[in-house]
């Protein structure tokens, strides 16, 4: 019995519960995270979709068994090995995709549960056939970020930026993109071509070239899409007494700029992790594994909440002085 909760638990993968605290993007960034009830109904949500994504882990682990067989690590895999039978994994997902939905019907509120049926929908329909067309699967894994940052603000009831959505598809393009070209590399080290046709379709219509390519491409747009969003969202500080020893073309300062250089960083040492470390595969591994890349991200972390929540008050006392 321990041993069969083990493996349900690691085929929950809470480490990949990382993704959901993208939820908390629309309060943070519209300066309400710490309102009444706004923390604690995002947490609610954030709650919400590690029970929904587990159960989509589920699903997807019982759909790909047969070819996780031939894969030489995902072969480990509680299903793909028979740790857990198929009819247990049906039994789970229905637990946790229905809990999923009530729970988000009755705690968190309708517009929310809508986009975890929406959700589950998409990411169906992406195990079922989309998964095998190259581009477009990686463009419903992009979808899945961002619902899940929409389903944030229905759970806040906060305003979502349209800079912040397109920010969150090139992060995710990079990362969906990024997580194929190691795949690649896991499988030319570890498999024949023969098996690594028969493992992962999607893979062999995928040259390097592209893979290359699409990585480049949407690191840029990540970086560029972030930049203009942080212009936009920089509290305004035209009055502040601070301000007025800053030299005139300075003197309204959008601070959210100076977090853009942390980001170009962090986007640069996942390119490395991927080009040079060849590692990629689970990008909620790397955060963890990668001190510097996990550095870049707790430093951007922190320069964010400081520049909109506690940056203004610090700057109004200054105008009081």
């Amino acid at each position: 019995m321990v041993g069969f909760i083990y493996h349900v638990i690691r085929t929950a993968r809470p480490r990949q519960w990382l993704k959901n605290l993208s939820l908390f993007a629309a309060p943070v960034f519209a300066g309400t995270l710490f309102e009444t009830n706004v923390f604690a109904n995002t947490v609610k949500g954030v709650v919400v979709f590690c029970i929904l994504s587990s159960g989509i882990y589920f699903f997807n682990d019982l759909m790909d068994a047969p070819k996780d067989r031939l894969h030489p690590i995902k072969r480990n895999r509680a299903i793909a090995s028979g740790k857990i039978s198929a009819k247990q994994a049906q039994i789970i997902i229905f637990i946790l995709l229905g809990g999923s939905v009530l729970g988000g019907y009755f705690f968190v509120g309708t517009y929310f549960t809508l986009a975890v049926i929406f959700y589950i929908a998409i990411q169906v329909a992406y195990s079922i056939k989309i998964r095998n067309i190259i581009i477009l699967e990686a463009l419903f894994v992009a979808g899945g970020f961002i619902i899940r940052v929409f389903a944030g603000g229905f759970a806040a009831e906060s305003s979502v930026s349209s800079w912040l959505i397109l920010t969150t598809t090139g992060l995710s393009l990079l990362l969906a993109f990024g997580k194929r070209r190691s795949e690649k590399t896991i499988l030319l080290k570890h498999l024949d071509t023969k098996d690594q046709i028969k493992t992962r379709d999607t893979l062999r219509h995928y040259p390097d070239n592209l893979l290359n390519s699409m990585i480049s491409m949407s690191s840029t747009f990540c970086i560029i899409t972030y930049a203009l969003f942080a212009f936009q969202i920089s509290p305004e500080t035209n009055d502040a007494a601070i301000t007025k020893v800053l030299p005139s073309i300075i003197s309204s300062p959008k601070w959210m700029m100076l977090t853009i250089p942390i980001v170009i960083y962090g986007v640069a040492r996942y390119l490395y992790v991927i080009y040079e470390k060849e590692e990629g595969e689970s990008p909620a591994r790397v955060l963890m594994s990668d001190k510097p890349l996990f550095a870049s991200v707790i430093t951007w972390g922190v320069a964010t909440l400081f520049v909109i929540y506690l940056l203004p008050s610090i700057l109004i006392y200054f105008s009081t002085l």
